[in-house]
């Protein structure tokens, strides 16, 4: 699967917000973000033009692929999957987001990032209901518990996340045993779960055109 692989910071500025990409990087004051607060080239200190109504969509699109760590084409997968469900298109859109396993191994605390957590669930490093799982678009389910394996936990990355996880609120649909290095799914998460700085519908729009 293809993956982004160049300078992040400039994804945060591109978009104009904080989208924490680097894990402990963007709580110093290192972060590219915070010390750049225009967007990123030769004109991005020129005059700011208002955006049209289709940028404002591409840019809402933009900014949720990026939080989420996802290319085009997988993201487009997610909203025609979402469009065919029960319910309202943008919200179950971010349901499917929240419920990637790779997203869920973030949430918990077990790695710093959406790109670190993909690397460790690629590597193999969790087990979900004792079945060790390596695909990072793994759906999880209500009832589900995430472990880190143990052979896995003396891995630096994980032990230095889990000791910053209060750092950042646990979603209310989340359990977590820090000392024991698991987590259970405890009910499936809603729209209230998600930043409020999303607004789905401008996706739903640009994609429904």
């Amino acid at each position: 699967m293809a993956r982004y692989i160049g300078p992040v910071c400039r994804l945060c500025r591109r978009e104009d917000a904080k989208l924490f990409l680097k894990g402990d990087r963007c709580f110093s004051d290192k972060c590219g973000y915070e010390r750049r607060q225009y967007p990123p080239g030769q004109h991005g200190q020129g005059r700011k033009k208002r955006p049209s109504d289709y940028g404002q969509q591409l840019r809402e699109k933009q900014k949720v692929k990026r939080i989420y760590g996802l290319l085009e084409k997988q993201f487009r997968g997610y909203y025609y999957k979402a469009s065919r469900m029960r319910g309202v298109t943008g919200e179950n859109l971010l349901m499917l987001l929240e419920r990637r396993l790779d997203n869920v191994a973030l949430r918990f605390g077990f790695s710093s990032s959406h790109a670190e957590a993909r690397q460790l669930v690629r590597h193999g490093h969790f087990t979900v209901n004792g079945k060790r799982i390596n695909i990072p678009s793994y759906q999880v389910r209500p009832g589900d518990v995430i472990e880190v394996r143990e052979k896995s936990r003396k891995i630096q990355k994980i032990v230095d996340s889990l000791a910053n996880v209060d750092r950042v609120p646990r979603p209310a649909w989340l359990e977590l045993d820090k000392e024991a290095m698991r987590g259970k799914i405890s009910q499936a998460p809603t729209r209230s779960d998600v930043s409020s700085d999303i607004d789905e519908q401008l996706i739903v729009e640009l994609y429904s055109k």
